[in-house]
């Protein structure tokens, strides 16, 4: 007999929304104030126009965002599910002593805290407000972006799958916006890069979802040297 696939779990509505929350600019955390080093690669002449902003980040995609923050995300879901104190820990202190430069570890912080702030004021009048939230806020010295996000969107029920496809979409659409303003690009340049980044993010999820820790890395020395040199850029829209 042949054999009977099981459906896919379906997406509830409620939890559907809430993914398209944390996934958009409007997001009270400043997403929106970031580059991650790409105003710098521009400053350097190393991204110049449409075809080298895909490129480049569709490579930061796949060696950066899945390597790391995406796997960081699969993993800390789960620990925040369990509440398994220790991990999370573990998993914040990854997340900022893996960042390479200092402004690349004061963002993850500051969206972790903000996130956080976010998160209480959503719980603010419940009856029984989710005490992870405070957990989230006690991490020292500060929550990181993926902890904080990996709380956020475990607390919608919504499936692993798709929280991390929300999760690299807004990323996706944060970096197509800061391309926009600092090559400069038009609005139709950026919609044809954030389609190439479409493309390519299920199957850099995939590769979060079966990344062990032992093969999870966040080293991208390029990146790096561009952020640092980011850090005394003459003149800069941006925070990264």
């Amino acid at each position: 007999m042949p054999k009977v696939r099981a459906k896919p779990p379906t997406l509830a509505p409620s939890a559907l929304l809430q993914l398209m929350w944390l996934a958009s600019p409007a997001l009270p955390v400043g997403g929106f104030s970031y580059s991650e080093g790409l105003e710098a690669a521009i400053d350097a002449g190393l991204v110049r126009d449409e075809a080298e902003v895909s490129r480049w980040l569709v490579d930061q995609l796949h060696l950066a965002l899945a390597r790391a923050d995406l796997a960081v995300v699969a993993r800390c879901h789960a620990a925040w599910r369990q509440r398994d104190s220790e991990r999370i820990t573990e998993l914040n202190d990854w997340v900022r002593l893996t960042r390479e430069s200092s402004e690349f570890r004061q963002q993850t912080e500051q969206m972790g805290r903000s996130l956080g702030a976010w998160l209480t004021t959503q719980d603010a009048e419940l009856a029984f407000p989710d005490t992870r939230i405070a957990e989230l806020a006690a991490l020292k010295p500060a929550p990181t972006w993926p902890v904080a996000f990996a709380l956020a969107v475990e607390r919608t029920g919504a499936p692993l799958r798709e929280a991390l496809l929300a999760h690299a979409f807004g990323w996706a659409e944060n970096m197509v916006q800061a391309a926009i303003k600092s090559v400069p690009l038009g609005q139709s340049a950026g919609q044809r890069i954030l389609a190439a980044l479409v493309d390519a993010i299920p199957a850099e999820v995939e590769h979060a979802l079966a990344l062990p820790d032992s093969a999870r890395q966040a080293h991208t020395p390029m990146l790096a040297i561009l952020s640092a040199r980011h850090e005394a850029q003459y003149s800069r829209l941006f925070r990264s």
